[in-house]
């Protein structure tokens, strides 16, 4: 067969995102890190209310309604915002712009694999520094490193732990090249984040997502905040039109909204904390998590074995197949109706005995 592909992109391996059911299949869906609760009705009416205009003609090519109603949420000007076609395309933008044969990719692990991925496509040399046992941020390390682009994501999947402003304003300082803070799951801290960085140092872009905490995973609608002389680097990467008018009409009534999202998070920060007590009363070890989610230790280690038998029954949880975290599981919060499904199904396997077969998992 005739090899059409470079070098690198033939030798690397491919991201592979949580699974995604057919729509209608009745299954309770916590491994992607979705919300579980509707857009903010707001957004729902500016879907119904479509104008034909708007899908004839291209779109505004840097989605500014949405800049502005961002930047009077956000309290920065509008032109230090840039939209991407979700935030992993501003990430892959980024790499773009900034990362090349010779050059390093630097990020703490376990995080984000996409990291990698994207690193990979444009041959750049790859440096993963792990993170210790409590997840403090490996400083020294990331310093001696410099990556022409550093990756932080804050809070960090699958940890959901967050990194202290002071930390990431000591990093920046010391570093040359670029420093990406992700905040995907910044809604679900307790206003924790890193804005400020992008005012006190021209390197630091800040990465955010309408996927998260604006329920809007299926709109692919994401924004970047940082100094004008780095996003100017950047608009010169991204696709012309990557914003389509509809998705920036409907960000733009989402995050409009701040009200209704906060509610929606205030229950999802709840429910967190009862599925975190469930999950320890059944012996699992759970990581104090400032996001969406839960890692999960079971006590006995068949992590894999609970993530089968779980989907058997029609529920969908995330397994890492990979050393570190082969043996806990990320666990979405979803509704209360959902944990309390998750839950019982958990003491269910528990109380079945088979826990001595490990021939049942397929290892």
């Amino acid at each position: 067969m005739t090899n059409y592909f470079r070098s690198n992109v033939d030798a690397m391996a491919s991201y592979v995102p949580g699974e995604q059911p057919q729509r209608g299949t009745q299954i309770i869906k916590l491994n992607s890190n979705e919300n579980p609760y509707p857009p903010s009705p707001a957004a729902l009416a500016v879907l119904r209310n479509i104008d034909g205009e708007w899908l004839r003609r291209y779109p505004e090519p840097f989605g500014g309604e949405f800049r502005q109603a961002a930047s009077k949420v956000l309290g920065v000007p509008s032109d230090w915002i840039i939209v991407g076609n979700g935030s992993d395309e501003l990430l892959s933008v980024i790499i773009r712009a900034c990362a090349e044969p010779g050059k390093k990719v630097v990020y703490p692990m376990p995080t984000y694999v996409l990291y990698r991925t994207l690193t990979e496509m444009q041959a750049a040399e790859i440096l993963e520094i792990p993170y210790s046992e409590d997840y403090s941020l490996p400083l020294k390390e990331l310093v001696a490193a410099n990556g022409a682009v550093t990756f932080i994501a804050s809070p960090n999947s699958p940890s959901g732990h967050v990194v202290t402003t002071d930390d990431l304003r000591k990093l920046a300082s010391q570093l040359s090249g670029v420093l990406v803070i992700d905040e995907a799951y910044i809604d679900f801290t307790e206003d924790n984040n890193a804005l400020a960085l992008v005012k006190e140092y021209e390197n630091v872009i800040v990465i955010r997502t309408l996927s998260k905490g604006y329920s809007l995973a299926g709109l692919r609608l994401g924004f970047g905040v940082a100094n004008p002389k780095l996003l100017q680097g950047l608009f010169k990467v991204k696709d012309s039109y990557n914003i389509d008018a509809i998705a920036c009409a409907i960000g733009t009534a989402a995050i409009t909204d701040q009200a209704y999202k906060n509610a929606c998070i205030a229950k999802i920060k709840a429910s967190r904390i009862k599925l975190a007590k469930d999950l320890k009363q059944l012996g699992f070890h759970i990581w104090d998590s400032q996001t969406n989610f839960l890692l999960a230790q079971p006590k006995e280690g068949n992590a894999e074995y609970l993530y089968q038998k779980l989907k058997e029954r029609g529920i969908l949880i995330r397994y890492f197949k990979q050393p570190g975290l082969d043996d806990k599981l990320r666990i979405t919060v979803g509704t209360d109706e959902q944990n309390q499904a998750l839950v019982e199904a958990l003491i269910c396997l528990l109380e079945i005995g088979e826990w001595e077969q490990p021939e049942k998992v397929g290892l």
